[in-house]
C-alpha cells in the first residue's frame, strides 16, 4: 500500500467521511464509511476513527474535502492544527472528477467515496489557512462589495419607480431611506478598510506604492489582497490569472474553431474589483494599459474584451510590484526607450569603406560577371552538341 485518504463531504451540520486506500498497482480499496456531527465533538471522533483503521502507522493520510461555503472552515483549521495533510477542492474541480468516472448517482455518502478516490489517485496541493489580518480583511472587503451591490440594486428600483404609470410615494421614501443608510454604511467600510491597511506598516508602504498607478485605489488593491491572502499561495503570475478566472480557454477541433474567452472558473470578486479601474487605465492614458487596449481592439474589434485584457495586466502589474516590493514608477517605458537611444547612439558610426575596398570589391564583382558568363556559354555548347 502507498497511502491512505479520507474523503469528506461537509454539510452544515454533519460529516460525511470515507477512509480507503492505494496500493502500488494504483487499486483503490474503500476500508469504511461512517458520518460525524460538524463540531468540535465530531472533528475529535473523525481523527480517532481515522487512527483506529490506519493499519500501517508510517503511510500517509491525506484528507480531502471541497470548499461549502464557510461550513467547512473549522474542520479544516482542526485538521491543519492537528498536523494532518489536508486538501480543500473547488466544487466544479470535484464534480467534474466524480463525472470522469462515470457515477450517475449523487449523494453524500458517494460523493464522500469519490473524494477519497481523488486523494488516493492524485496529488493535491495542500491547503493552508489564511491568516487573521487578511481574514479580518476579507470580511471588510466582502460587506463592502455587498452592500455596493445592493445599493445599486436598490438605486435601479428607484429610477425605474421614477419613469413608472404611478408613482407610489412611501415605496419611493423607503428606497431613498434604504439608499441613505446603505451610503452610510459603505463609508463606514471605507474608514475601517483604510484603516486596517494602515495597522500593517509593510501592508501600508506596499499599497501606496501599488496605489502610484493612477486611476487605482486602496479599495481594489485591498480585495485583491484580501481574496489571495497576500498572495502567499502563488509561486507565479500564471496561477494568479488561473484563480482569478483570467486564463483563456480555446474551443476548438480540427477545422473547427470556437471562440476564444476566459475561463472565468474563479474568483469572480477579484474580477469584478478591477472592472472599474480598467476603464480608468484608459481614461487618464496610462502607457502600458493604452497600448494593450489599442492593440486588442484593432484585433477583434470588442471593446469590453480589450477592457479585460487590461483587467489581467494591471492585475499582474499589481502581483509583481507586491512580490518585489517596489513603487509603481510611471517613467519605467519612457527611462527604457531613453536608455535604449543613448546606447545606440553611443556606438561608433559604420565606416565608409575606403578607395582599396572599392577597387577590390568592384573587382570581385567583375570577377564574378565574367565567371557567369563563362558558365552560360558552356552550358549552351552543351545543348548544341
Amino acid at each position: 500500500m502507498i497511502k491512505y485518504s479520507v474523503g469528506i463531504d461537509v454539510s452544515k451540520d454533519s460529516l460525511h467521511c470515507c477512509i480507503a486506500v492505494i496500493d502500488q498497482l494504483q487499486k483503490v480499496t474503500f476500508k469504511s464509511s461512517r458520518k460525524f456531527p460538524n463540531n468540535n465533538a465530531g472533528f475529535n471522533e473523525l481523527l480517532v476513527w481515522v487512527d483506529k483503521h490506519q493499519k500501517q502507522k508510517q503511510l500517509p493520510v491525506v484528507f480531502a474535502m471541497e470548499a461549502t461555503g464557510v461550513y467547512y472552515e473549522r474542520l479544516a483549521l482542526h485538521l491543519f492544527t492537528a498536523g494532518c495533510s489536508l486538501s480543500v477542492l473547488l466544487p466544479n474541480k470535484a464534480k467534474k472528477y466524480l463525472q470522469a468516472t462515470g457515477l450517475k448517482s449523487k449523494n453524500d455518502k458517494i460523493d464522500a467515496k469519490g473524494l477519497a478516490r481523488m486523494g488516493a489517485e492524485q496529488s493535491l496541493e495542500l491547503w493552508q489557512p489564511m491568516g487573521l489580518y487578511f481574514y479580518q480583511l476579507r470580511d471588510l472587503t466582502r460587506q463592502y462589495q455587498s452592500l455596493q451591490e445592493y445599493k445599486t440594486a436598490l438605486t435601479n428600483q428607484l429610477h425605474a419607480l421614477s419613469y413608472a404609470m404611478f408613482e407610489t410615494r412611501l415605496v419611493k421614501k423607503q428606497l431613498m431611506s434604504q439608499i441613505k443608510l446603505f451610503d452610510k454604511q459603505i463609508q463606514e467600510l471605507v474608514i475601517a478598510i483604510r484603516k486596517h491597511l494602515q495597522e500593517n506598516e509593510q501592508v501600508s508602504k506596499r499599497v501606496n506604492g501599488i496605489c502610484k498607478i493612477k486611476g487605482l485605489g486602496p479599495l481594489t488593491v485591498a480585495v485583491v489582497l484580501a481574496e489571495t491572502n497576500g498572495f502567499a499561495l502563488f509561486d507565479n503570475s500564471r496561477q494568479l490569472v488561473s484563480y482569478s478566472g483570467y486564463d483563456v480557454v480555446e474551443n476548438q477541433s480540427g477545422k473547427y474553431k470556437g471562440k476564444t474567452r476566459i475561463s472565468k472558473k474563479g474568483n469572480s470578486r477579484i474580477r469584478r474589483a478591477l472592472h472599474m479601474p480598467a476603464f480608468n487605465m484608459i481614461t487618464y492614458s496610462q502607457a502600458p494599459f493604452v497600448s494593450l487596449y489599442e492593440r486588442t481592439l484593432a484585433k477583434h474589434g470588442q471593446k469590453m474584451k480589450s477592457y479585460v485584457a487590461v483587467q489581467k495586466k494591471l492585475l499582474v502589474l499589481i502581483y509583481s510590484l507586491w512580490k518585489s516590493n517596489q513603487d509603481y514608477d510611471p517613467d519605467h517605458g519612457d527611462k527604457h526607450t531613453k536608455e535604449k537611444e543613448q546606447v545606440s547612439s553611443s556606438l561608433p558610426a559604420p565606416k565608409e569603406p575606403s578607395p582599396e575596398n572599392e577597387n577590390s570589391a568592384t573587382k570581385g564583382a567583375t570577377q564574378g560577371r565574367h565567371t557567369s558568363e563563362i558558365s552560360q556559354s558552356a552550358s549552351s555548347l552543351q545543348k548544341q552538341n
